[in-house]
């Protein structure tokens, strides 16, 4: 019997990632092919959906040919994608207009006004589980209504990325659970789309296409996109899953108990739940995973790679240099320095709200702070702050959802923080909690395939897949005394937003 083969791909804001793995989850090809992100104004953000095919068809491509398999040896392909982005297609199946992305920022006064028209903040949390931010899919419904009626008037399908990139291999329209639960129109206790909200917004629900679970094979390639991409004609498709929910089934956090901490430029804690969750006030997200009667809920930390990336940029110059000369990273030289200052920085603090602040503060007018510098401090103080100031906004969005009742006896670390052994411990002693690194660590892309593994029969189920496929490399315990040491450290950390909360609106008023 031929070897199985599995694709996943996940279509990303800076470019599409292929991964071509076997069965047992050895990675045989890996290709990322990027594209541009266009701002035509300030805060807005759009991408154009055909750049996202063409990457996908160059990634399939790159991966069949690098690794020499053959396309009957596929045995299914799975999609995955930035959430919340919306792609609108017209009658004849043609985008209406460039996708606005999950990071567009225009959407304020829409979703002030999807929280009127739907009966008020607490009434859209218990329809949807999550309250009105600018991210989500229907604020940028009603923004193109009240802006666009031309682009507007066109609409007859709504999906999200990775939606457009399984249309276009299988010409099905249809989207998964997780996906469906991030556009603020979708019930995530039933899962289901949400009537009330949909007939209060003023949508057409014809819009909105089936909604399948995240393994379920939903199309199969067609034969015009089969001469593309050099795939068989009739390999399976499944719905595949949102980029959250598919990264945290590429470390295994696939049942309650389990957390995945990831660090990019932003930070998110994610954690399975047996039933849906929901924050009263909202400040925690509850969506639904790609695992079968499993929700998680999520915080949000928004400069959490960021805020180390603009010390890289702005202070990081000497390490910058040295990386050049040595062959090295530069954030490997950034760990080591803040690894020479002692914990707790010397009394330093640095809040990272560069760019707002969403779990547990929702407040886009809050900054970044270095709190308690003195003429003692040197650099290591400085950069090593930062380190845990990134560290203890995680720990704020973790707390914000163990106040939820939710339980959580691990965390698996992937991204940034995860190539860091300094960064890696850290965690766990800031966190309170084991934490564990993956020997492999290739993002949604690799949950992807194991969801097509599920849709296609090489698996039995997710659980299968994971326990298979996914190693762990290491794993740490917290150091009992620094642990102490850094929750007394990060209760007063929690203290500095209320203090100055006032003062971050006033000087919001001088920025721009």
């Amino acid at each position: 019997m031929p070897l199985a083969y599995l694709i996943g791909i996940d279509v990303g804001t800076s470019g599409t990632k292929t991964l071509l793995a076997d069965a047992d989850g050895r990675i045989a090809a890996r290709a990322t092919v990027d594209y541009p992100l266009h701002a035509p104004r300030p805060a807005w953000a759009e991408q154009d959906a055909e750049d996202w095919w063409n990457a996908a068809v160059e990634g399939i491509r790159r991966v069949l040919n690098e690794a020499s398999v053959r396309p009957e040896d596929v045995a299914g392909i799975g999609v995955t994608g930035q959430m919340h982005s919306s792609v609108l297609l017209d009658a004849a199946g043609r985008v209406v207009r460039p996708p606005i992305l999950w990071c567009d920022g225009r959407t304020t006064a829409e979703c002030r006004q999807i929280e009127a028209d739907v009966g008020g903040r607490a009434r859209l949390i218990e329809l949807t589980g999550n309250p009105a931010l600018e991210g989500f899919t229907a604020p940028k419904l009603v923004w193109l209504r009240n802006h666009e009626r031309a682009s507007y008037d066109r609409i007859k399908t709504v999906m999200l990325p990775k939606d457009y990139i399984r249309y276009r291999l299988t010409g099905e329209i249809a989207t998964d659970v997780s996906d469906a639960a991030g556009t603020l129109l979708y019930d995530v206790r039933r899962r289901e789309w949400s009537s009330p909200v949909v007939e209060s917004l003023g949508l057409d629900p014809a819009w909105l296409p089936r909604v399948a679970e995240s393994a379920e094979v939903v199309g199969a390639v067609t034969q015009a996109a089969a001469e593309l991409t050099g795939l068989n004609a009739g390999t399976p498709v499944v719905a595949g899953g949102a980029d959250n929910t598919c990264g945290a089934i590429g470390a295994g956090v696939v049942r309650p108990g389990q957390a995945l901490v990831s660090i990019g430029s932003s930070g998110v804690v994610f954690v399975p739940t047996e039933e849906p969750r929901l924050h009263p006030d909202g400040i925690v997200h509850t969506f639904v995973h790609s695992v079968p009667d499993t929700w998680y809920v999520m915080g949000v930390t928004l400069a959490a790679g960021l805020s180390l990336r603009w010390v890289r940029d702005e202070l990081g110059h000497l390490e910058q240099g040295a990386a050049r000369l040595l062959d090295a990273d530069a954030y490997d030289l950034l760990s080591a320095q803040a690894a020479q200052a002692p914990a707790g920085s010397a009394g330093l603090y640095f809040l990272p709200y560069l760019t707002g602040e969403r779990t547990p503060h929702a407040d886009s007018s809050a900054r970044g702070v270095w709190f308690g510098l003195s003429t003692s401090h040197k650099r290591a103080h400085l950069i090593r702050s930062v380190f845990e100031g990134i560290t203890y906004s995680l720990r704020d969005a973790l707390d914000a959802i163990r106040a939820m009742g939710v339980d959580v006896a691990e965390v698996r670390l992937v991204g940034g923080g995860a190539r860091s052994t300094f960064w890696h411990q850290l965690t766990a002693d800031v966190l309170g909690v084991a934490a564990a690194r993956m020997q492999m660590d290739e993002g949604p892309g690799f949950g992807a395939l194991l969801l097509a593994g599920v849709g296609s029969g090489v698996f039995n189920d997710i659980f299968e897949a994971t326990e298979r496929t996914v190693r762990l490399r290491d794993s740490v315990q917290p150091d009992a005394a620094a642990a102490r040491d850094y929750a007394e450290r990060f209760a007063f950390y929690r203290s500095l937003y209320p203090a100055l909360k006032q003062s971050f609106a006033e000087v919001a008023r001088w920025q721009v």
